[in-house]
């Protein structure tokens, strides 16, 4: 920490060059996760480190603030190398791919996007783990919009914006819980006045991709998905029994089993059904033509830590659907592990960043005068959403969004009379929702991997995200549903 007060506008040079950096990078490179941005990231931490020195603090400070940082996202590495080992079991044990087929046969293209936000919402509400939700039914799910000439980002969007509601809604959500934690409130009275802005804002966004499901073209023919569904199938085994994979893992984690542990059983369960199901792809995918338990051994490992991608028969279905050369995508694919090298290094310079202008105090003393500006009920409200926004983009950790604001406003609620449920529901309609739409924080890194989307590409139709900051402004500056500790 600095010993001496440093001027305003030099604790915001950090985060200016870091704004500057980004921008230009995103203009050259067009890439969220490319090593320009880790670069961006690493010499805005470096300034930050300078200014801090400059002004008191000591190197050894720094570095332990940088370590303390980078410890706090080690739990989300353990789980985005999982995700990507599973990703790669999933695939060649067929589960994905049997997803795929029997929703190209349920869903209908119209209403596709609004069937995918529900299903989200209904799979993170029960899990409480956006992450999880995304990484299963979303994967499958992005591949079926894939399938029937979607883009990837309105996709992405539909998925991440059902997976964000039921994270938000559910009692056994990390973030609702320290939400509620953090403000002093009891949980399901966080979620009970939480529904007062939160439902408004799914019902809108469901209605905005029921209206672009109508007026979207998407020139499929039953023809076509006949002829998709005949390419899956001949290429993998399909049966409904491969759906117990997701089904055990879902429950695993209803059940309160952590993450972690529950993605490692579904990658060995994946494992063991790639064996039983598909021995033929197990084998293609090792390299040999030898049928052996070591042979079989190579291939779950070879899906588990490395690319993954059946190219024949992706090209195929693209020729089903007449996908133009240029639009293309890989939909039966998987990076495994190595595909989440990228998104790791992003998190890790994001991390190093945040370290840096927490341990030199650039951070707190960006925040001084935030709290000044907040005058009334509305504008209370709005600076606390905008603080969340600020720190989801400066500290690039979701969970910093949601204790640094809550720390800092919480005695300002109580001096206005404000009832600490305010607060809560403003952490977690502005913190919670949208570090998924920030490129460089660890959720929209991670989200962008896992979906194989950039970050860019899908937060425009992220509706749901978006509007949830929103809507808790409105309701402060119109008055609705505040709870008070007094009478006015």
């Amino acid at each position: 920490m600095t010993d001496n007060k440093i001027p305003y506008l030099l604790a915001l040079c950090p985060i200016l060059l870091l704004i500057i950096l980004l921008s230009v990078n995103v203009v050259i490179y067009d890439n969220a996760i490319g090593g320009s941005n880790q670069l961006a990231l690493l010499f805005s931490g470096s300034l930050a480190a300078i200014i801090g020195i400059l002004y008191g603090s000591k190197w050894k400070g720094i570095i332990e603030g940088i370590s303390n940082s980078i410890k706090s996202i080690v739990p989300a590495i353990i789980m985005l190398l999982l995700i990507g080992s599973l990703a790669g079991t999933w695939l060649i044990s067929g589960v994905i791919p049997t997803m795929i087929y029997y929703g190209l046969k349920i869903i209908n293209p119209t209403i596709f996007l609004f069937a995918t936000a529900i299903i989200t919402a209904i799979v993170s509400l029960s899990t409480g783990s956006s992450w999880s939700t995304i990484a299963t039914v979303g994967i499958a799910l992005l591949g079926i919009g894939t399938a029937i000439g979607l883009p990837l980002g309105l996709i992405g969007g539909s998925i991440i914006s059902g997976a964000y509601f039921g994270d938000k809604m559910s009692p056994l959500s990390e973030t609702t819980n320290m939400a509620a934690a953090i403000s002093g409130v009891d949980l399901f009275d966080h979620i009970k006045y939480m529904m007062y802005t939160t439902i408004p804002s799914f019902i809108i966004t469901l209605i905005l991709f029921l209206v672009i499901g109508f007026y979207f073209p998407t020139d499929v023919s039953s023809e076509q998905i006949e002829q998709a569904l005949a390419i899956i199938s001949n290429k993998f085994f399909i049966s409904p029994w491969l759906f117990s994979v997701p089904i055990l893992v879902i429950a695993m984690i209803i059940k309160k089993v952590q993450a972690i542990p529950a993605l490692f059983f579904g990658t060995l369960l994946g494992g063991i059904f790639a064996i039983l199901f598909q021995p033929e792809i197990v084998l293609e995918v090792s390299g040999s033509s030898i049928d052996s338990i070591s042979s079989y051994y190579m291939g779950v490992l070879n899906a588990m830590i490395g690319d993954i991608n059946f190219s024949e028969v992706n090209s195929s279905i693209n020729d089903v659907f007449n996908v133009a050369a240029a639009d293309r995508s890989d939909l039966l694919k998987s990076g495994g592990m190595y595909g989440m090298l990228n998104t790791l290094l992003l998190i890790f310079c994001a991390m190093t960043f945040s370290g840096s202008v927490e341990a030199t105090g650039l951070l707190s003393r960006i925040a001084e005068p935030i709290v000044k500006y907040a005058q009334n009920t509305g504008s209370l409200i709005a600076t606390t959403a905008c603080t969340c926004i600020f720190f989801n983009v400066t500290t690039s950790d979701q969970y910093m969004s949601l204790v640094v604001p809550g720390r800092m406003f919480a005695d300002t609620y109580k001096e206005k009379g404000l009832a600490a449920e305010n607060l809560s529901r403003t952490l977690e309609d502005s913190g919670t929702v949208t570090s998924v739409l920030i490129p460089w924080n660890s959720c929209g890194a991670t989200q962008s991997a896992i979906l194989g989307v950039a970050t860019l590409a899908y937060l425009p139709f992220c509706f749901f995200n978006i509007i949830s900051p929103l809507m808790t402004i409105a309701y402060g500056y119109f008055g609705i549903k505040i709870k008070k500790t007094y009478s006015a």
